[in-house]
Parts: C-alpha cells; structure tokens; sequence
C-alpha cells in the first residue's frame, strides 16, 4: 500500500461515523457555525417580528430554525442558499448567505446551477437594500438631489456580499480539485515506481543468475577437459611405471604440462572475473545497471581472449598423447570468425573430447570441422567403447551436453546430440557466420 494511501485509509478509519463529515474538525466548524448563524438570525427575527407585527418569541423561532440550516451546508449547499435567498427580504441570515455561497462555489455543483444561484442571491440583496435605503433618503430632505445615490449603493452592497464568497469558494474548489489531482499522480507514480523496482530487481536476478551460470560453464569448460586427460595420462603412469619406466616418465610430464595449463587458463578467467566492475563485499542488493555492465565487461573479455578454432588441431594433439585414437578433417577453406562463433565451435569440439575420454575410454573418435560460406560446422563422432579399456572412473555433472547447447543455441545455431547406430556417440553443432573478426 502507498503511502498516500495508508494516510486516507487511516484518515476514513478516524473519520467513521461522522454523518457527510470527512474530519472531526469538520463536524465541529459547521456546528459552531451553525449556532452563530441561529443567534444571529434570532437576533434579527426579532426585529422582523416588530416590523410585521408578529409575536417576539415566533420571530425568535423563525430565526433559529433558519440559520440552524447552515449545519447541513457541506451536503445540501444549495438548500443553505435557498434559505438564505429567502430569508433576504426579513433582513436575516447575512452569515448563511456568505457561508452558503462560498459552500456552493467550492462544490461539485454545477457551475449553471451556482451561476443562477448567485444571480438569484444577488438579486434579491439589490432589491432589499434598494428599498431599505430608499425609504431611510426619502426622509432627508435633499433625497432629490442624489437620485443616483441609491442604486449605485445598493449595486455596491450587493456585489459585496455575493461576488467575494463566490469568487473565494471557486478558488478553493479549484486548489482542492487540484490537490487531489496531485495526490492521485502520486500515488499512481508511486504504484508505477514500486512496479518498475520490482521489475528491476528481477531482472538484476535473472542477471546475477545468467552470469553465475556462465561463469560456472566456462569453469566447467576449462576445468573438466584438463583434468580429465590428467586423470587419463595418471592411470597410465600407474599402470606402465613397473614396466617402462620410461613411459611413466613422459607420462608424469604430460600431466605436469596439463595441470600447469589447467592453472594459466584459470588464472586467466580469474583476472578476466576480476577486470570488472567492482561490487561492495556483502552489499545486500547489486543495482542492475551495474550487474549488467559487468556482466557484459566480462563476456566481452572471455570471449577476446578465450581460445581460438584454429587450436583445435592442438586440442586433439593432447587427446592422442593420452591414448585416444582421434581422426581430424577439415573441409573448406579456413577463415577467422568472430571471437565468440570460435571460442563456442573450440568448446563444442573440447568438451565432446572429455566425454570420450569420460564414458568411452578406447574408442576411435573422428573430429570434423567444415567452413561454408555463411557458417562454420563441427561433429565429433566415436565409435563404440573398447570392453577390454579400464574405465577411467571421472565423475560427470551431466552438464557438458547443456553448456553446449547453451552455448551454440545462444548464437543462434543448432545443435544436435545423441547416440549412433554403431553403438557410439555423435556431438554435432552448425555456428552462423557473425562477421570476419
């Protein structure tokens, strides 16, 4: 709930069971009004009881019943001028008049309806003031020479007690129509604001997941393919050390080699992780503008100075020197892509290697990479498992396969996997061409 909102809703609930009356202080300055009106207009009902020769205590009744009228301004405005209009010729109810004019201007009534009111109010005071003063100059002796005197008092008193009180309670109708128009922007800018920082922190969410799942695949990437053919090149070691020690020598640098690489590419994606923007340790909240900068610092690094297509051969080199039979082609002329089509074709093609070594240790495995003219095609296929091969006992996440789809789907390719008919398995993947780097 907005603030503004809690305001009127704990407002209305201190507000109940107050009649038409929206504050309590409402309730007390139309009462307080009322009364003063009533003793005014008994005050006057007297006289009118003398000028028509009524009872005192009938003038005095008649006067406090009408200016009672005024506590029921704010519900039936036009009722209150109505009485006033009326009591206009008995010289009573000027208070009621005012008051009631202003209630009328300041209303939802209907500016024809206020407009003939005040006509009908003003015409009335121009009338009776008109006569009173005519009869009070008609007993001076030289009223003939000031036949204007008359009227043009009588339009000035008139004005005076209708056009203030009009003109006042349009200005204050105005400023509160206003303000309420005010009030309802905000709330409506503050439902909108709520909403927009709500969808901003899901969208710094689906950021801050985005980037931990990339960060995780890249890891999953440079982590999984060296440690396995370490793995690979170690189970050799322990079984060749009694007989060739030798072997077991050249064995024991590879896996030197390999870990030694294993730790540069990791270095290297740390200080690419580290180039971006910093973010305040334990801050509770990350703004999205600053996630998304550094997300895409990041990216952008990686794929800069990740690997290369053209490293592949060197890839497969590493897989023969740990035992595995691998055959690679390449059709077509080779070209440089841009960094990311390269680095995600050089992934599909390590991480399909991983998982020959992973679940078919032994098997023959066929590397294929075939440049066309808008794309670039990779298929890494092998055989059927050797029985006689020792599993090498790597776990697997069940990962590899989703970060490559991930990955190439991610560039807008297709990419297919699955078993083959000759009881291997086939990895293929097809990357558009995103312009020569």
């Amino acid at each position: 709930m907005t603030t503004t909102g809690a305001y009127r809703e704990a407002a209305g609930a201190t507000t109940r069971g107050h009649g038409w009356w929206e504050r309590r202080r409402g309730v007390v300055l139309d009462v307080g009004l009322a009364l003063l009106s009533a003793l005014e207009c008994a005050l006057e009902g007297v006289q009118f009881a003398g000028d028509t020769g009524l009872p005192v205590p009938v003038g005095v009744v008649f006067g406090l019943l009408a200016g009672a009228v005024l506590v029921v301004r704010r519900r039936w405005p036009i009722a209150v001028v109505l009485v006033a209009i009326a009591t206009t010729p008995a010289q009573m109810g000027f208070l009621m008049g005012l008051i009631g004019l202003y209630t009328l201007a300041a209303s939802e009534v209907p500016r024809r309806i206020t407009a003939v009111l005040m006509g009908m109010s003003f015409t009335g005071t121009f009338i009776v003031t008109y006569v009173r003063l005519r009869q009070s100059v008609a007993e001076q002796a030289d009223f003939g020479r000031d036949d204007w005197f008359v009227p043009l008092m009588s339009l000035f008193m008139s004005l005076g007690l209708t056009a203030p009180p009009v003109l006042f309670g349009l200005y204050i109708g105005a400023r509160r129509r206003l303000m309420e128009s005010l009030r309802e922007r905000a709330d409506s800018l503050e439902r909108e604001l709520s909403l927009l920082a709500d969808r901003a922190e899901e969208r710094a969410e689906w950021a801050r997941t985005e980037e931990r799942t990339r960060i995780a695949r890249e890891m999953h990437d440079v982590v999984a393919h060296r440690v396995s053919l370490m793995v690979v090149h170690a189970a050799a070691l322990q079984a060749v050390a009694p007989k060739d020690p030798a072997k077991a020598v050249r064995n024991a640098a590879l896996v030197g080699d390999m870990g030694r690489q294993a730790l540069t590419e990791l270095r290297e994606m740390l200080g690419v992780l580290r180039s971006g923007e910093p973010v305040a340790a334990g801050a509770a909240q990350v703004p999205l503008a600053s996630v998304g900068r550094s997300a895409a610092a990041v990216a952008a690094a990686a794929a800069a100075d990740g690997p290369r297509l053209h490293e592949v051969e060197t890839l497969v080199g590493e897989s023969r020197a740990a035992g595995m039979t691998v055959e690679l082609s390449v059709d077509g002329e080779a070209r440089p892509y841009a960094p990311e089509v390269e680095q995600t074709a050089y992934r599909v093609v390590q991480e399909a290697l991983t998982n020959v070594h992973k679940h078919a240790a032994g098997a023959k495995t066929w590397v294929r990479l075939a440049h066309r003219d808008a794309e670039v095609a990779m298929q890494v296929e092998n055989g059927p498992s050797d029985a006689a091969t020792a599993d090498a006992g790597l776990p697997s996440g069940g990962n590899g396969l989703v970060g490559m789809r991930e990955r190439v789907l991610g560039l807008g390719g297709v990419f297919v996997s699955g078993p083959t008919d000759a009881g291997g398995f086939r990895v293929s993947a097809v990357l558009p061409d995103r312009g020569a780097a």
